[in-house]
């Protein structure tokens, strides 16, 4: 009791916004469909533009910053020029570009507008990021506990109070205490199970021990980082600059024909390969293919990790992969974003109703002891 207890009252506050920010993320490609007429483009009868002149125009735009990858749609979506860098402040922009013209749609910054307020919000707590995202993981891992010391609050102690544990038993003269302890013990019992999901996810992101132990318990037995590997064939000197990387998209286009997406990125350096990714579902990252190419010779190369191709996952390997899809609900479709929002949302009552729930108990007893000393008083 006193371990639910206080772990609620410590944690109540950061569970509340992070539950909140979650439930608002958890629709964001949806929401941002109404407003994004940027990224398409009218079809040609014409191949894109080389992946080195994509470069060139889009580090035109934004000179002396890195790019993280490069993504091509479907004929009538625009290219979009991802710049990342997470040293020394997170810089995060897209550039639109027009496949066939190259001309500038729009340059947006990922880390502005209401979403990029909501995911600092969801990630630090809108503080620095060395403070913040330490206070959400550990506050996230302690609503593990929560949880299940809950489920154990809640278990009936005899056959009597379970049809008062499973449901609600109100009428007309129910006082608010009773709905509260109601809504904090009822629902919670009914959202524990997705609530556990969900944490359970968050941490797997949070925390490398918990991503590898997560992994390996599974049955996993490859290695579970994202590994690049280094290129087959070395090339000590080049006349010209190497844009073997011109050619890949075309030859993967021609190969996943039913992709909805690949995402180039440019070799670091010269000994590192070439990474594409190719999204074989829209709005899903777990069935991802991650494939890699010799910059000099584009030979596939094969990936020692688990991030590599789909059909060569294991059971362990794909339970890890679907973690991101899974904790935003995209792995049960619209059906599953509903589920996902409605259990983030009630998630974030569950620390308001359980601190009135304290606060009732405890203004009572202060009440009844200064009772207890004015009657002893008066005697």
């Amino acid at each position: 009791m006193n371990i639910h207890k206080i772990l609620g009252l410590t944690t109540g506050l950061v569970i509340f916004i992070v539950s909140v920010t979650g439930c608002l993320w958890v629709f964001k490609e949806e929401i941002e469909s109404f407003y994004d007429d940027y990224k398409y483009v009218t079809p040609q009868n014409q191949d894109f533009l080389p992946a080195s002149t994509i470069k060139e125009l889009a580090e035109n735009v934004i000179p002396n910053r890195s790019i993280h990858g490069v993504v091509y749609g479907k004929p009538n979506e625009a290219i979009e020029v991802v710049f990342y860098e997470a040293e020394p402040e997170v810089f995060y922009h897209s550039v639109f570009l027009n496949p066939y013209t190259g001309n500038v749609i729009k340059q947006i910054d990922n880390n502005a507008g209401f979403f990029g307020f909501v995911l600092k919000g969801h990630l630090r707590l809108w503080l620095p990021d060395a403070i913040g995202s330490r206070v959400v993981s550990y506050s996230v891992l302690l609503f593990l506990v929560i949880l299940v010391s809950g489920l154990f609050l809640w278990w009936p102690r005899n056959n009597k109070n379970w049809k008062q544990r499973l449901k609600f038993d109100w009428n007309a003269k129910t006082r608010w205490k009773r709905k509260n302890f109601d809504l904090h013990t009822v629902v919670g019992f009914y959202v524990s199970s997705f609530g556990l999901i969900l944490a359970f996810t968050g941490c797997v992101m949070a925390f490398n021990w918990f991503y590898f132990i997560a992994y390996k318990a599974t049955g996993g037995d490859k290695d579970p980082r994202f590994v690049m590997p280094e290129n087959e064939q070395i090339i000590t000197s080049t006349i010209s600059p190497n844009h073997n990387y011109d050619q890949l998209v075309p030859l993967l286009k021609n190969k996943y024909r039913d992709a909805f997406s690949f995402e180039l990125h440019y070799p670091e350096n010269d000994t590192t390969s070439i990474l594409v990714e190719v999204s074989n579902s829209r709005g899903l990252y777990y069935n991802m293919d991650y494939l890699f190419f010799d910059q000099n010779t584009l030979k596939e190369i094969e990936a020692t990790s688990i991030y590599g191709k789909y059909k060569n996952a294991k059971f362990a390997d794909k339970v890890i992969r679907m973690n991101y899809d899974i904790h935003i609900g995209a792995i049960g479709g619209i059906v599953g974003k509903i589920i996902a929002f409605l259990v983030s949302f009630i998630c974030a009552t569950l620390p308001v109703s359980g601190i009135l729930l304290w606060y009732g108990r405890t203004y009572k007893k202060q009440s009844k002891n200064k009772d207890s000393v004015l009657i002893t008083h008066q005697v």
